[in-house]
């Protein structure tokens, strides 16, 4: 369905009057994977990692530096306008922030109903009848919320009325980019449960991306884990959870919070990882991981790893994977 190949997003650094490049942001360097239909794909990893970015370049918010991304077997990278407009019916975004993303001078039903004015999809009267179907999906009873403003929505409420507007064009694959982290727990599970009903309701493509690993675990079929631009693991949701195989992941498996000792000793024992995230501007040679790993050699420093096959579903970027 969604097919991202050795992709790479550079944004160039200006300074001075004259605007001078002095560097160049490497915010995703060489990534690929691909989601089937139906499937459901997490990526996860920290701030700045990279994952926004794909989801833009996805979209064809941010162009890419070069690779290529085919949906459905067609390159999409590199489309004109009018394409990328036609495109955006099967593809869709659903934001972190819904504050930002949901105009407050606009009604509910005026918010959904407005991806139908532009691609002029159906009579006025049939508009209308289809955001109240929206609404009904997304739980909030149209004869209540059509007329509301954004501003007396829950943190909830408005992530419903984005969910309908993102679903409303009918899309094949839907990017879901922090979905839940603005909400407070208890509503998190009820976003993800109707995220999940509504994936089932229309057969749709998820991707996900998320800093939390936990609930990506939760959500995925198909994981991938990125570090400061770069894939470094790929498997199966299992997979990662039982058998991790690189430092990272098993650092960011180690801090998931777990209420009992017996749950707590199924998590990989993982020494403290060292300073901060590295700069993208100018990454760590080798393996971009080597400057906070506590296991790194100097052959890690030296030259980047290469992909290594753990089983059909399961690869890692590593030379330490005999050691785990």
């Amino acid at each position: 369905m969604l097919d991202i190949r050795n992709l790479k997003v550079y944004f160039p650094i200006y300074q001075g009057l004259l605007k001078k490049e002095v560097g160049t942001v490497r915010a995703v360097d060489n990534v690929s994977f691909n989601i089937k239909k139906g499937g459901l794909f997490g990526l996860v990893g920290e701030t700045a990692s990279g994952k926004t970015t794909i989801a833009k370049t996805i979209l064809g918010v941010v162009h890419p530096t070069s690779g290529e991304i085919r949906f459905k077997g067609e390159k999409i990278s590199h489309l004109n306008d009018e394409s990328r407009r036609k495109l955006t019916s099967k593809m869709q975004m659903i934001h972190q922030d819904t504050s930002s993303s949901l105009n407050p001078r606009k009604k509910v039903g005026e918010l959904i109903k407005v991806a139908l004015d532009i691609h002029r999809i159906g009579t006025a009267v049939e508009r209308l009848d289809e955001v109240s179907r929206m609404l009904q999906y997304v739980q909030l009873p149209p004869e209540n919320f059509l007329s509301k403003y954004p501003a007396a929505l829950s943190g909830g409420q408005k992530q419903r009325v984005a969910i309908a507007r993102a679903l409303i064009l009918k899309p094949e694959v839907v990017v879901l980019d922090e979905p839940t982290s603005a909400l407070d727990v208890s509503v998190q599970a009820k976003i993800l449960n109707l995220l999940t009903k509504l994936k089932k309701e229309f057969n749709l493509t998820y991707l996900f991306i998320s800093h939390d690993l936990s609930v990506v675990l939760n959500m995925s079929d198909t994981i991938g884990v990125m570090y400061l631009g770069e894939l470094v693991e790929v498997g199966g949701s299992e997979d990662i959870l039982v058998n991790p195989m690189h430092p990272y992941t098993r650092a960011l498996i180690s801090a998931i919070p777990v209420i009992s000792e017996k749950e707590r000793n199924i998590l990989p024992k993982v020494p403290p990882l060292r300073g901060e995230i590295g700069s993208a501007i100018n990454p760590p040679t080798g393996c971009r991981f080597h400057t906070r790993c506590p296991y790194a050699k100097e052959k890690c420093a030296r030259e980047r790893p290469n992909w290594v096959q753990i089983n059909e579903k399961h690869t890692v970027r590593c030379y330490l994977v005999q050691r785990f």
